[in-house]
Formats: C-alpha cells, sequence, structure tokens
C-alpha cells in the first residue's frame, strides 16, 4: 500500500490558502525553491480561479508552478488538443510534482482516463511520480489517488443501506498507491466513516484512510505522516467480521486508528509514532481527576463525533461507546426507512493512546480502537410533538 516510487500527499480537503505547512511540505518534497510544479485545476466548477489561488499559494512557498489548461469546465480551451498536446505533455513530464485541485473526482478520471484507456498526458503524470516526484491533490484530487474511489457516493447512509453502484456511487481511480488502500476525504468533518466502512466490505478491501478537512497524508513507501490542522484515521478490517443473515450492513471488529498532526504510521508494521509533543502515554479506562462527561452520540455522522467518541472511549470511564446513524425523517426514495445503525466503539487488545496535555486533552493519538456496527430498527417517525393539557 505504497506511492508508486516517489510521494503521495492526500489533503482532505477545505485546505485554506494560508496553511503553509501543507503547501510548503510539498514544494520541500518536489526538491524545495524552484520546484516545477504542474496544477490541474480538472476537477474545479471554475477551474480559472481556483488554479490561479493553487499556483498562488505554491508559489508563496518557492515553487515554479503552472497551470496546464485540462479542464471540462476551462473556457475557449480545446479540451482533446489540450490533452494530446506534446509540448503540454513534455511540460508536465519535466515537473518535479502535480497538483491535482478539489471540485469532480469523476472529471479527473473522466478525462485523463476516458473510457478506461489513459492517456498521454496521464502517462506522464505518472512518470513524474515513477521518476521519484511528488503527486498531491485535494479533495477530489485526493479522492483518485487509490485504485478504486468514491464517484458520486454523497449520502453515508444510503450507502450504509446498500445503494452501491459501479460508475455512480464507485469507480475506478488513477491508482497512484498501490494494493488496496481506499482513500476518503474530508472524513472526519462530513461524518464518512458511515460510507467507507461498507466500502471496504463490498470491495473486499481491509484498509481505508479517511483524512479530514485542512488536513494531509504525506506518503512514501509504507510510511505516512499527518500534516495539517486536523488529523486522519485508518480503519482495518483485516480481522472484521458480518452476519449475513442481517438484511443490512453490519460489521465486528473493525479496528480504527486516529492519527493528529505530526504523527506517523508504518502501513507495513501497523506501528504508530506519536508527535513528539505526545510521548505522554494514556492508559484507557484509567481513573481521571475529571472524567469526561460520558455521552451517546445521537448522529455519529456529525461533523467531528468520530473523533470525539475516540477520545471518550481513551479517556472516560466506560470501555464502551455508543452512538446512532439514522435519519429523524426519512427520504421518500429510501429503501429502508425505519433502519438504523448503532455504532459501538469499545476497548480491546491493542488500544493505546498518546496525548499532549494527559487525559482529557483533545491533542490525542488512539491507536487500535475496535469498532462494531449493527443495523437496528426505529420507530417511524422516531419522535411526535409532545401534548400539554390545555390551560384551565
Amino acid at each position: 500500500m505504497a506511492p508508486r516510487s516517489g510521494t503521495v500527499i492526500v489533503i482532505g480537503g477545505a485546505l485554506q490558502p494560508d496553511s503553509d505547512v501543507v503547501w510548503q511540505r510539498i514544494v520541500d518534497e518536489a526538491g524545495g525553491a524552484g520546484a516545477r510544479v504542474a496544477v490541474f485545476p480538472t476537477a474545479a466548477y471554475e477551474p480559472e480561479r481556483v488554479g490561479a489561488q493553487i499556483v498562488a499559494a505554491l508559489e508563496r512557498c518557492g515553487a515554479q508552478a503552472e497551470i496546464i489548461p485540462v479542464a471540462p469546465h476551462l473556457a475557449d480551451v480545446d479540451l482533446q488538443a489540450a490533452l494530446a498536446d506534446p509540448a503540454l505533455i513534455a511540460r508536465v513530464a519535466a515537473s518535479q510534482a502535480v497538483f491535482f485541485s478539489g471540485g469532480a473526482q469523476e472529471y479527473i478520471v473522466d478525462t485523463l482516463r476516458p473510457g478506461g484507456r489513459s492517456t498521454a498526458m496521464l502517462d506522464a503524470i505518472r512518470g513524474v511520480l515513477a521518476g521519484g516526484g511528488v503527486i498531491a491533490g485535494t479533495s477530489a484530487g485526493a479522492a483518485v489517488m487509490s485504485r478504486m474511489m468514491f464517484r458520486d457516493a454523497m449520502d453515508n447512509l444510503a450507502v450504509l443501506k446498500g445503494q452501491w453502484r459501479e460508475g455512480q456511487e464507485y469507480d475506478s481511480g488513477l491508482g497512484f498507491i498501490e494494493s488496496e488502500l481506499l482513500i476518503d476525504q474530508h472524513f472526519l468533518k462530513r461524518g464518512r466513516i458511515g460510507r467507507l466502512l461498507p466500502a471496504l466490505q463490498r470491495l473486499g478491501w481491509h484498509q481505508g484512510l479517511g483524512v479530514d478537512e485542512n488536513a494531509a497524508v504525506v506518503m512514501r513507501g509504507t510510511q505516512l505522516e499527518v500534516i495539517g490542522g486536523s488529523g486522519a484515521v485508518l480503519v482495518d478490517l483485516g480481522a472484521a467480521t458480518s452476519d449475513p443473515t442481517l438484511p443490512a450492513f453490519n460489521v465486528s471488529g473493525a479496528r480504527l486508528t486516529y492519527l493528529g498532526s505530526g504523527d506517523r504510521h508504518d502501513l507495513a508494521t501497523g506501528e504508530t509514532t506519536p508527535a513528539a509533543r505526545k510521548r505522554q502515554r494514556v492508559d484507557p479506562g484509567a481513573p481521571r481527576p475529571t472524567p469526561p462527561v460520558e455521552r451517546y452520540f445521537l448522529d455519529m455522522l456529525g461533523d467531528g463525533c468520530l473523533r470525539a467518541a475516540l477520545q471518550q472511549l481513551l479517556d472516560g470511564p466506560s470501555g464502551e461507546v455508543f452512538g446512532l446513524a439514522c435519519r429523524a425523517r426519512p427520504q421518500p426514495d429510501d429503501r429502508m426507512p425505519d433502519v438504523g445503525f448503532e455504532f459501538r466503539l469499545r476497548r480491546g487488545p491493542g488500544l493505546v493512546g498518546w496525548c499532549s496535555g494527559g487525559s482529557g486533552s483533545g491533542d490525542c493519538t488512539v491507536q487500535g480502537a475496535w469498532l462494531d456496527v449493527a443495523p437496528v430498527r426505529l420507530a417511524t417517525p422516531m419522535f411526535t410533538p409532545l401534548l400539554g393539557a390545555p390551560l384551565a
């Protein structure tokens, strides 16, 4: 599960223009000041504006960046001519890094590999990586890194309930990362654990990497390093099981590892090395001077809820943390309107944590949390107004 020869930098989306720790790392990995970076705003709906923002951020960090005019939404550009332009292809091949913007990942795949056939432009991009260069991408540009990708699976609950169609919810990616590691983006912000788990199960893959917004994962060989303002989650189904008699998605024994900025992880050995500021090891379940309030997560797919639940598992008095994923008001086209999913995080062998400020710190690393997900029957509607007695 390694990038092919060079370095792959997977950015979870919503990367701020002033997030220089990420922009600078791209430039440094590409060779430092003067590094040539080819910027592909292919996925963007406004490629001129988005491309210019990316070029400005990279140049602020010392790169020589240029927009490659290969995007379906670029005005007054012959897309097919640009894809086949020998001079443009040569400039890409001579670059030390390639950057893919956010937007819609299907635009990247459909443009650079139409009908599953690699273009000369894509071959040039692959050559940059094979030559030891850098491939970086944010949001949609991150999604295309793995061999398979989410194409248009915006509804986490629909995927949990079995909506998984080739060419719609999922598709082939560009495969800059070898083997079976599924990449997801906007991960904690948008609760995408709800789609990554069933996707891995349906693909028959064991490992997934979910990168949060304004964070990036630098991949070289089997080594991962998290940088930026948030973190990433590794999902491992290698020891997980499911019950085929249940009529909806379920899993028992998934393993989750949360990595924050500065943390490193080796995919080959499974070993996590926390950032230097987090060398204080946390004993899960040890008595705390002020234990956190235990919380049942009524929306486990809500913004940041998974990270908060992992923190509670590490610091709280109970060895289990529960949460629910459901719709209070089912949509008309929901095929299973009365089905939700209970998430159960639990302590078990291999769970360990590190924090920068001791127990209760939000700046933590959690390795090896166990997760079970089971379908549950909901009341429909889930709630009704509580009516009081009429006033006398």
